[in-house]
Formats: structure tokens, sequence, C-alpha cells
């Protein structure tokens, strides 16, 4: 398998007249992600006219909860403006993982078996939606239907992505019907 494209960011408007831009950051990782060096693949939105396929990451700083940066083949506010809107992505390796232990790319858990904590077969993680509390994976049962889960550990004790599978902490109504629903 070659590696997973993983958007981290998306250019916003302009800020100030040397190319700086406000970054809508989407990973967790911003300072690994938007360390100075770091080249980006360039993802114009449709209609753009814009021939940027990389763009090379020259500095950023925090303007509050806001992440500006610098490009290197964006050096003024009239380009600024004319990046605004494009996706910001990197390649993974097929072995790459967070730094943190505890934390997951969404195509590592796209695939993975669901369990009960008693072991029977749940479903199969499908997709990972992100919400503005929490992540909720979205596990199709065998019989269809699709079921969200709290990606907390709470719910999700188990994450082996070596056997490939999560545990969920199943309540009726969660994954299982509840007992009404079946009737």
């Amino acid at each position: 398998m070659d590696g997973v494209e993983v958007v981290v960011g998306r250019i916003g408007k302009p800020h100030g007249v040397r190319g700086e831009a406000t970054v809508a950051v989407h990973t967790d990782e911003p300072e690994r992600r938007f360390a100075p060096g770091s080249v980006l693949l360039a993802r114009p939105p449709s209609g753009s006219h814009s021939a940027l396929h990389s763009l090379t990451v020259v500095s950023t700083r925090w303007h509050g909860s806001t992440l500006l940066a610098r490009f290197a083949e964006v050096p003024d506010r009239a380009s600024a403006e004319a990046a605004r809107g494009i996706l910001l992505a990197v390649v993974l390796d097929p072995g790459d993982s967070p730094e943190d232990p505890d934390e997951y790319y969404d195509h590592q858990l796209v695939g993975l078996a669901a369990y009960d904590q008693e072991g029977s077969r749940l479903g199969e993680v499908t997709a990972v939606v992100h919400g503005g509390a929490q992540d909720l994976l979205s596990v199709r049962t065998p019989d269809g239907r699709d079921a969200l889960v709290p990606f907390v550990a709470a719910l999700v004790p188990e994450v082996d992505l070596a056997a490939g599978r999560v545990v969920v902490a199943d309540r009726p109504g969660l994954v299982t019907p509840l007992p009404e629903d079946d009737r």
C-alpha cells in the first residue's frame, strides 16, 4: 500500500502584506505538520486557477488561537488571497502513527472489526466522524445498520491495530438495538 493522503489544514484569509495567511488547522500535530521547511501538498478548491501543487512552510506563529503561516510560494498579500481555500495535505507512510500513542489517524481505524467486551462481533468501523465535542466511530452492523459510537475511552476501551479490532463497551441503543426496537 502506498501512503495515505491526509488533510492537515486549509488556507484562509491573508494577514498583513507579506504573504502571511490564516490556516484552519485540521491536525492534532500542527507543530509537526507546519514546521519550517515542511513541504505540504496543495489541493486548490474546484474552480480555482491556482497552479500551486505544493507549498513550503517558511514560518508559522500563533495569533491568539489562529495559526498564521508564510509559504515560500506565496510572497505577498495578493498571492495569499489567491491561495485562499487551498487544502494542505501530507502523505503518510503506512507505518506512520501520531506521536501520542493514544491517538490514531482515521485510516488506521476504518476497517477495524468492532467487538463488544464479551468478544461478540458488533460490526466494522466504516468512518470516523469529527464532531464539535468529540470524534465518533461509525460502526456498520452485520444487519446493515450504522451506529455512531463516541470515541472516548469509556466506550472504546481498546484499540488493537495489530489485531485489527476495537472493543466497544456496548449498551442497548448504542450499537445493539434497544429491546423495544427489535419488535
